[in-house]
């Protein structure tokens, strides 16, 4: 089986349809959040976008520490979404490509201040940030439905967009 393949397939296809909910993020709600204890609009779909460079960190390094490692850019609105997925998704896209099936096998963690917090193969890390894509763009469209934004199709129609 051709991993690294699929992976990259896997990966356009989450990138285009993130381009699509980008494509609706609403001016002056980078604040909303559903609840108290959701996360805003704004850092969650920073987050969305911020994974599709996790490839690349995955690849190049044995493990990422929270506490001294990890610092995302931070948007301000649409515009600076759009350019950061453009930039995250080259970058993850370029580590796909330079990576071999080998370089899949080895281990990687999440830290917090030395502690593994979390830990899978590179394939099971990369495996774990397009599931993080899939969740939090889901997330994404119950704000855009509390918020009366058209929800994009992501594996089929949606109400809003019957066709795709």
């Amino acid at each position: 089986m051709d991993t690294l393949h699929n992976f990259k397939d896997e990966f356009t296809e989450e990138y285009n349809t993130t381009k699509k909910f980008l494509n609706n993020f609403p001016k002056d709600k980078n604040d909303y959040a559903p609840h108290k204890k959701s996360m805003k609009l704004m850092p969650l779909t920073n987050h969305i976008v911020d994974v599709f460079g996790w490839p690349k960190t995955i690849l190049d390094t044995d493990y990422l520490d929270f506490s001294s490692g990890y610092h995302p850019e931070k948007m301000n609105d649409k515009k600076d979404l759009q350019v950061y997925l453009e930039k995250q998704y080259k970058q993850g896209m370029q580590a796909l490509e330079n990576a071999n099936e080998n370089d899949l096998k080895s281990n990687w963690s999440i830290q917090m201040n030395g502690q593994k917090i979390m830990e899978w193969s590179k394939y099971g890390a990369i495996r774990h940030g397009l599931n993080q894509i899939t969740h939090h763009r889901a997330q994404l469209g119950v704000y855009y439905r509390l918020l009366d934004i058209p929800v994009p199709g992501s594996y089929g129609p949606s109400a809003d967009a019957p066709n795709g």
